[in-house]
Order: C-alpha cells, then structure tokens, then sequence
C-alpha cells in the first residue's frame, strides 16, 4: 500500500512563478502608496509607528492568497494505491525422476541422484502457484506424490527418493506414461512433465513413443533432461562381502535421440546435464519458461486537498481587507 501526493493539473504551477515578480514589483513600488507631505523640519516624524512598519504585511497576505490559489487550480490529492495479486489457474507439474542403479554414478556431485534432489528442491521453492507431482521409475515406475499444491510435502518426498525403491532398468516409457497418468484429468491450463533420465530406455511394457504420443493429444509439453557427463563415469557394478557398493569407470550413454523426440514431438525442450552448475541451469531456465499468469489488481483511493487552499486563500483575503479598511484604513 502507498500513499502518495499528486497534482492532477500541474500545468498551472508555473503561475507561481508570479509571486516573486510580485512581490519584487511591490518592493520598489510601495513607496508610491503613501502620500508625501512637504514640512519645513522632519524632527517631529522621525519614529514611525509600528503600524506603518507592518503595512507591507497586507500585500504579504495577498500573496500567500494568490499563491494558495493557484495550488488549488493544480488540484492536489493524496492517493492511496492497494495492490491485491490474483493467481490465474496455475501450472500442474510432474516431476519424472530416473532412480536405476545408473544415478547412483559419481560424474556428479556427491553422485547424480543426491545432485538431482537439491536441485529439484530448489525448484520447487520457486513454484508457489503450481500444483506438482513426483514420479519415479526404474525397471517400473510408480507415482511417489500425486499432484498437489503442499510444497512442503513435495519437497520432503524428493529427499526421501533413494536407489532401490524400485526392480533396477531404464522403463522411460512406464516413467513417462505414469505422469500422463497423473495429469491427464488436470483442468490446468498448462500441463508439463519434466523427465529425466540417465540411460537409454531397455525394459518396461510401454514404448516411450506411444507414451510420447499420449502426452502429446493431451496437450502436456515435456522437457526431458539427459543426465550424465560425456565420455566416462564411476558406476556402481556390484556389491562387496559387506554389502558397500564397487565402483568402476565405464561409458555414459544417454538415449539423447528419443530424449530429443519427445521434447519436440510435445513441445516441449531436450537439456543436456554434465554436471551440478548445468543441471541447476537448466531447472533455472524451465523455471522462467513456465511461468504462471498472475494479475495484479490496484485500488485508488483520492483525497482531495484543494478546499482547504481555496478556504484558506478566501480567509486571508479576508484578514487583508479587514485590516486595511479598519486599522489601515487612515493609511491608505
């Protein structure tokens, strides 16, 4: 809420500009308002009388009328803006995280997953107004959280998402068809899914294409994300006799032809993830392309302050003809 004060026609304030002139034409002019009286010796007339001295006074008021006058033409007024904010029906999101064996890889920091659900975290926190969902999928896939606006019980589930939830594979079309699933009955005005994954899709009874397809004649726009650096990554390929996993350099290999497809089969756009700093930017740039409409409405009150000037200037013109037909009126 503001308050602030305005002039509706501040064209007129240039006539302040007469005052000055004004009051410097009475200057050197107000000797001529007094008669002049020719006597042999001024002795007598030495001390004026301190009434004379406060005649000047009178043109003083005139002055401070006309100027109050001329601000009231200007039509001040104080106003009073409120703002209220109106969020149009939001933005439903699901979240389609990969969480096979494969994210477990060291090329991100600590390892990918960890790297994704901070990420992932943070992007929520800058999504007030939608509503999201989380699914996840490996060799099967389920919905973790069903769309919701409660971020708190959003983000609690992604730091909940570990390895080995889930049969260990690549199901990118179970993962994607599950959040098809979930928005399907949306009544948003914009669906999106933001599927990532870190390998090439090797299990599951539903093709990515058909899921694609599926997303498509409902209007969701899918951003896939590939998730791994290029070249070769520490991998967890077994366990150990104490059940801690071994780690060894082998190819990273992304599906990015399909990952491709999809995005722009739906509309939506393919991200290339190699490490912590591009996988936040790319949440970042997700982030500014899907932005939820909110208007914002203002309310002006006025209070208008020109009476008071117009009372104001009546009375000292008031003031100055009272004192000049009455206590100056042998002055004049």
């Amino acid at each position: 809420m503001g308050n602030n004060l305005e002039f509706t026609n501040p064209g007129f304030l240039w006539l302040l500009l007469l005052i000055p002139i004004l009051a410097t034409w009475y200057y050197f002019v107000h000797k001529k308002d007094s008669a002049t009286l020719k006597m042999a010796s001024t002795k007598g007339f030495m001390q004026q009388s301190l009434l004379a001295k406060l005649k000047p006074l009178l043109y003083l008021l005139r002055l401070l009328a006309i100027s109050s006058l001329i601000i009231a033409l200007d039509r001040p007024r104080n106003v009073e803006v409120s703002k209220k904010t109106k969020t149009t029906r939001g933005i439903d999101i699901v979240m389609a995280i990969d969480v096979s064996a494969s994210m477990l890889a060291r090329d991100l920091k600590p390892n990918r997953l960890e790297a994704l659900k901070t990420v992932a975290t943070k992007f929520v926190s800058k999504r007030p107004n939608d509503r999201i969902g989380i699914v996840v999928y490996a060799g099967e896939s389920f919905t973790q959280t069903p769309i919701t606006s409660d971020k708190t019980i959003v983000k609690n589930t992604i730091r909940k998402i570990k390895w080995g939830q889930i049969n260990d594979g690549t199901a990118i079309g179970m993962g994607l068809g599950s959040a098809v699933n979930r928005l399907k009955d949306s009544k948003a005005k914009s669906k999106v899914i933001i599927l990532l994954t870190d390998g090439v899709n090797n299990t599951g009874f539903v093709d990515p294409k058909t899921a694609t397809e599926l997303a498509k004649g409902l209007n969701i726009k899918v951003y896939t994300i590939g998730l791994g650096t290029n070249g070769t990554a520490l991998f967890p390929v077994a366990k150990d006799l104490n059940g801690k996993l071994i780690f060894r350099n082998a190819p990273v290999e992304i599906d990015e032809k399909l990952l491709r497809f999809i995005a722009n089969e739906t509309g939506g756009k393919y991200f290339r993830a190699t490490d912590n700093k591009k996988l936040e930017s790319i949440y970042d740039e997700i982030n500014k392309l899907e932005k939820t409409k909110i208007e914002e409405f203002k309310y002006y009150n006025y209070q208008e302050k020109y009476r008071p000037l117009i009372l104001l200037a009546g009375f000292l013109i008031l003031i100055e003809m009272i004192l000049r037909f009455t206590v100056y009126r042998s002055f004049i």
